[in-house]
């Protein structure tokens, strides 16, 4: 079996946010879909490993900024590439307007927002399923949604072609497919291996011998 089909899954791209007693966070994910249209629902999958994923089962309300192809890097490794655990992701982030709910919404790169209320949660193991209605929603702008192959194609930095300086020649490489971290020392990855950075697991990493 080849799971590396999911790949060619049409998934956009969102920066998923809430709050928990004052506090803070968000994350980008890539799985949201509107389940009904009256009254209109969606659904989406949090990694479990994830902060954002601990507050919302508590705090049962997240508002969802859809990524537009006007985003930059810098929203993904803001929010992305980084923990919640270690760092106050919107300590100083100038790029976020709290709404009504009181949860921050992203207001740069993003083309609407959807606010919404948990009204059941599913634990899938490596994600939670949340099933939520919508209370607030907009457009911002005209500009396309950006789909995580855009995100690959055209706002992901390309990597070089030439073997990264300082590794040996021949050496085993795992390149993650969504965010391009590097794992070295593997010949294989083991099974419950995750990306540090983006928290995927082994199935989107490519082996490159460099």
């Amino acid at each position: 079996m080849n799971s590396k089909a999911l790949q060619k899954l049409s998934y956009g791209l969102y920066v998923l946010t809430t709050n928990l007693n004052g506090v803070d966070n968000g994350c980008i994910i890539n799985t949201a879909v509107q389940v009904t249209s009256n009254p209109e629902y969606i659904s989406i999958a949090v990694n479990n490993t994830n902060y954002t994923t601990d507050l919302l089962k508590e705090s049962n309300v997240f508002n969802l900024s859809i990524i537009s192809e006007k985003a930059t890097f810098d929203l993904f490794t803001h929010f992305g590439f980084q923990s919640g655990r270690t760092v106050n992701k919107f300590d100083g982030y100038a790029n976020a307007t709290r709404l009504n709910n009181g949860v921050y919404m992203v207001n740069a790169g993003v083309c609407a927002y959807i606010s919404c209320e948990v009204v059941s949660k599913t634990d899938l193991g490596s994600h939670t399923l949340f099933i939520a209605k919508i209370t607030d929603m907009d457009v911002l702008t005209n500009d396309a949604p950006a789909t995580y192959a855009y995100y690959h194609a055209s706002i992901k930095p390309k990597k070089p072609t030439e073997s990264t300086p300082n590794k040996q020649e021949g050496k085993v490489v795992w390149v993650c497919g969504i965010c391009g971290y590097e794992e070295e020392g593997y010949e294989e990855l083991p099974d419950d291996y995750t990306c540090p950075l983006c928290t995927h697991d082994k199935s989107v990493f490519d082996k490159i011998i460099k």
